[in-house]
């Protein structure tokens, strides 16, 4: 992992340009709304521009947190746990860098610890900040496991996530019903095929086969 930028933390994929400001960004809104063929004076949308920043603030958060924080604390008075520790279920509520809209779904993360573990509400934490960005699904779980590979050292990661992108529902091929898995292991789930099963079935999917 490299290091800090500007004290922020490598996994945040910093940006090389200023920010604008709110003003800024809400005559970008503007210019949208004229784009599409809307009055953007007109009574409805006037206050649509600060609207849309204020949500864009609570969609893309995590660009101003650091997912290494959560899993910084750990513990290591386990009685010498070494088996999986998974979180199933997670809330994904993401949006796709390539077209701006959502995509949501669910996260499933395993471990298996390395003497430490780690607050199973941190794991949550850390799939929560990575999704308040724009992402795509791939990078997303890559993102998720690599952050919980590197900081906990553990003997195996696994990270699942299921997701309906609604570029896919609402245009394009229009498939409202189609899901994308994907999914990224460490450790001992590559090399050991009970483990590596026993990871999957937990979470209710299925392969057979060598991930790698």
């Amino acid at each position: 992992m490299v290091g800090a930028v500007d004290g922020v933390n490598a996994y945040h994929l910093g940006m090389s340009d200023p920010r604008p400001s709110p003003e800024q960004a809400m005559e970008h809104v503007r210019a949208l709304l004229r784009f599409i063929g809307e009055d953007a004076g007109r009574e409805g949308l006037l206050d649509t521009p600060k609207r849309v920043v204020k949500a864009m603030g609570e969609h893309f958060w995590g660009y101003g947190a650091d997912p290494i924080e959560p899993l910084s604390r750990t513990f290591s008075e386990v009685e010498g746990y070494d088996e999986l520790v998974l979180l199933s279920n997670i809330q994904v509520h993401s949006h796709c860098e390539h077209h701006m809209v959502p995509f949501v779904g669910v996260a499933h993360v395993g471990y298996i610890p390395n003497g430490r573990v780690v607050g199973l509400s941190k794991l949550a934490r850390v799939v929560d900040i990575f999704s308040k960005r724009l992402q795509v699904q791939e990078k997303l779980t890559a993102q998720i496991a690599a952050a919980i590979n590197d900081t906990l050292r553990p003997h195996a990661v696994g990270v699942v996530v299921q997701a309906r992108h609604f570029c896919m529902c609402y245009r394009g091929v229009q498939q409202p019903n189609a899901i994308t898995t994907t999914s990224k292991l460490y450790g001992t789930f590559l090399t050991n095929p009970a483990a590596r099963a026993e990871f999957f079935q937990l979470i209710g999917t299925t392969r057979a086969a060598d991930p790698t």
